[in-house]
């Protein structure tokens, strides 16, 4: 039986290791593209290696969540997953032409990506019997992204982009060494049949929700995907784009703070709606500006959009997905919100932006999102209906 000391040390150690593993997103999402252009490649490139990332998730997000239900573990799957990204990291960084950085990027990303699912079943399954809520363990995540863009960032500057590759195989390195001292959540448990993962799909209630959340996300992509090029086509400085993602990053610690106190307060899908609200608001405000530094005010948003997004779907995962099923339901969460979301933002977006400008992909991404506040809001209502109408 596990005392509470022991506990309270597994509590620490899951808080580093979502620290850690966030800093190094904050490095593959701010620098690699940074350190690809110090490289010598061109923007097209670099747009072809970033291209492979959500194409590649959808098939490893469902390939290894579905492994960890199938052989109940989620920390060895973590740990054949971040031994992989040092592998294919030190490729990466060593890759001496274009076409075998493209496969050597391919196969980190292969390693990388569903990382993020794993760790979010691993924090929901273990804080279940402790009462403790996801959000106050998510919020060191963005806290580690934070401290990557803006620490890793000065140091940068000083030292030149050149060590890039350091921090990153510095941070895979200590989140391979916190995994090793992580209990597995899983141990002991029931293994998932090989139909589990298609029963989940036939469940419309999972399957709805998770059509609110691709329409959602699509509009959230957009803005992740074009915010650069948007503002610097509107006169924005590198720093001054840097500064914008800082600030959307740090906006995330006091909504997740707060959530983790009074969130259960809430009914998950109008929480939801609201955050589809927020993100219509936002991103009208986006469309309209002509001047760069409002920008970085708008982005505080992110805190209430994708901060109180991504704390209540999960949160609403947990009480329609069975245990058993755990890892595989978050892999189809992420491969819609990440992988699917981000493939149709980039291509859609991409034709829009050319067609139309920036505004008008700013103004359906907001259109999008009233759509999904409009399903999130009738799914409550329609179930409330359903269950005043089961007492009569």
């Amino acid at each position: 039986m596990r005392t509470s000391k022991s506990i309270q040390s597994q509590h620490q150690l899951l808080r580093l290791f979502t620290f850690s593993f966030f800093m190094t997103m904050g490095i593959v999402v701010t620098f690699f593209p940074l350190y690809f252009d110090y490289k010598g490649y061109s923007k097209l490139q670099i747009g072809l290696l970033y291209a492979i990332g959500p194409l590649i998730g959808i098939a490893t997000n469902l390939l290894w969540g579905f492994l960890s239900d199938r052989f109940q573990t989620v920390k060895k799957i973590m740990i054949i997953l971040i031994a992989g990204q040092l592998v294919t990291a030190i490729l990466v960084f060593t890759a001496g032409w274009f076409s075998l950085l493209y496969v050597c990027l391919a196969m980190f990303f292969f390693f990388q990506q569903p990382v993020n699912s794993l760790n979010d079943s691993q924090l929901m399954l273990s804080l279940r019997a402790s009462g403790k809520s996801y959000a106050s363990f998510r919020v060191w995540g963005s806290i580690g992204f934070a401290v990557s863009a803006g620490g890793f960032g000065m140091l940068l500057k000083h030292y030149g982009t050149g060590l890039t590759p350091i921090l990153c195989l510095l941070t895979i390195s200590c989140s391979l060494v916190i995994v090793f001292f992580l209990t597995d959540a899983r141990q002991g448990g029931k293994k998932m049949a090989f139909g589990g993962m298609l029963s989940m799909l036939k469940n419309k209630k999972f399957v709805w929700f998770l059509l609110l959340v691709i329409v959602m996300s699509v509009s959230h992509r957009f803005n992740d995907g074009f915010l650069a090029l948007y503002m610097r086509e509107l006169g924005a400085s590198d720093s001054l784009i840097g500064y914008a993602w800082m600030a959307s990053a740090l906006s995330e610690i006091p909504v997740f703070f707060l959530l983790s106190k009074h969130g259960h307060r809430f009914k998950e899908l109008p929480l939801l709606g609201f955050a589809g609200m927020i993100y219509a608001l936002r991103f009208f405000m986006m469309g309209s500006i002509h001047n760069p530094a409002w920008i970085i005010g708008i982005q505080l948003l992110h805190s209430l959009t994708f901060g109180v997004f991504l704390i209540t779907a999960n949160r609403y995962l947990s009480q329609i997905i069975p245990d058993e099923y755990r890892s595989s339901g978050q892999a189809i969460f992420a491969v819609a919100w990440s992988s699917i979301a981000g493939l149709i933002s980039g291509t859609a977006g991409g034709w829009i932006y050319d067609a139309a400008g920036g505004s008008t992909v700013y103004f359906i991404a907001a259109c999008l999102s009233l759509v999904a506040t409009a399903g999130f809001f009738g799914s409550h209502l329609l179930g409330q209906e359903g269950r005043l109408l089961g007492r009569k």
